[in-house]
């Protein structure tokens, strides 16, 4: 019970707040475009990368934390900021090289729950 105590109730809520309505913009394009599922992964990892890339993004992530890190713009963030890390240390090479090491984990994840899922869900097609 004493990890209750010392538990940052604040940073969940605004985890969980931030996260959501990252989730809510998705569902709402979902419902109300014509906007494959693909097509709305890639505008989102897009949006992360771009305000990654910015320097805008990181406000984003210090407020939420995981509610900022964990949804797919999280993830363009993550590739913007490892490519940005590794133009310091490598110049133009870590350009091409710096987002793929800071994401792995999460691609190798990605990759291997994906592959669980696969073998678990019977997918079916969007009705147009």
């Amino acid at each position: 019970m004493e990890f209750l105590q010392n538990m940052d109730w604040m940073q969940l809520l605004r985890c969980f707040v931030v996260g959501g309505l990252i989730c809510v913009v998705g569902q709402i394009l979902i419902d109300k475009t014509k906007l494959t599922p693909a097509r709305i992964l890639v505008i989102f990892v897009t949006a992360g990368a771009i305000l990654g890339g910015l320097g805008i993004y990181q406000y984003l992530v210090d407020f939420a934390g995981a509610g900022a890190t964990v949804p797919l713009t999280g993830f363009g963030y993550n590739l913007a900021k490892g490519a940005i890390e590794a133009v310091k240390e490598s110049g133009l090479v870590g350009a091409f090289t710096g987002g793929i090491k800071a994401a792995a984990g999460g691609i190798a994840a990605a990759v291997f729950f994906g592959y669980i899922a696969s073998l678990i869900a019977k997918p079916k097609m969007k009705k147009q």
